[in-house]
């Protein structure tokens, strides 16, 4: 089964943290990818832009309007995504918790909706 692993973290630390421990956390992220491609859980993933590079959208009796940046004031921000492949639910949260930003921030994890082909 197909997971979504949605990473939130606060972006304003990001930006206002040390190079070197940028490097650091850049470090863990490419190790739990490397380490989630051998193990055959990566289907995908990115990282984000920050927020105020969003558009929302939103379409209401045939009129589409577009707002800048996120709709809501949060402590944390959606920065990113992996898609993994996952026995079950329990397999799922073992792989969410080693993504690095769990540690400071939260790992939101959704079962995919697969259509029969």
């Amino acid at each position: 089964m197909k997971y979504l692993c949605l990473i939130y973290d606060n972006e304003k630390e990001f930006e206002t943290m040390p190079r070197d421990r940028v490097e650091k956390m850049m470090g863990e992220y490419r190790a739990f990818g490397d380490g989630i491609k051998k193990s055959g859980h990566y289907v995908g993933g990115a990282q984000l832009h920050p927020t105020h590079t969003a558009t929302i959208v939103r379409s209401r009796n045939g009129k589409v309007s577009t707002t800048d940046g996120p709709f809501a004031e949060t402590k944390e921000q959606l920065g990113g995504y992996y898609l993994i492949e996952a026995k079950d639910l329990n397999d799922a949260i073992q792989v969410a918790a080693r993504i690095p930003s769990a540690k400071s921030g939260s790992i939101e994890v959704r079962p995919l909706v697969e259509a029969n082909a």
